[in-house]
């Protein structure tokens, strides 16, 4: 669920990336067991569409609205969509390489990228631990500090 004033960022149900961490953690767990970069690149996919169109936009936002929280109760309050956003772009950036490992041979490479990719949703759905929101918040401060000086 989100929510949007004019001029204001897009505002989200927090459950909703959690969710999505879920399913992105099952999805990296098969790929390292299989070394499938087809199913890799697919996962690539879907961060792409959070990231480039928003959470609402990717699959697995899709499924949090329809199947997930008509099931639950309201959220306490929501938060910027923007973070979560940067998360699935770093995503991208982890399974675009991983993908290319697989397919190219370098196996190793997948492995690392995917098992990279595997911690930060990890970390997001057991622990609600966004480390690509982090990320962006460290940049947006540090961004401000150097304008600053």
């Amino acid at each position: 669920m989100s929510d949007r004033t004019a001029g204001a960022p897009v505002r989200l149900d927090p459950r909703g990336p959690r969710f999505a961490a879920l399913l992105t953690t099952l999805v990296l767990l098969l790929v390292l067991a299989t070394g499938s970069g087809v199913l890799l690149a697919c996962q690539a996919v879907v961060f792409a569409l959070g990231a480039v169109l928003g959470l609402r936009s990717s699959p697995y936002g899709w499924l949090f609205r329809r199947l997930v929280r008509p099931r639950l109760g309201p959220p306490q309050d929501l938060e910027d969509e923007r973070p979560p956003r940067f998360a699935q772009a770093v995503g991208l950036g982890f399974a675009v390489i991983g993908a290319a490992g697989y397919l190219s041979g370098a196996t190793w490479l997948g492995i690392a990228a995917s098992a990279a990719a595997l911690a930060a949703a990890f970390l997001n759905a057991a622990f609600g631990y966004c480390l690509g929101c982090e990320v962006y918040l460290l940049a947006i401060r540090g961004r401000a500090r150097l304008s600053q000086g």
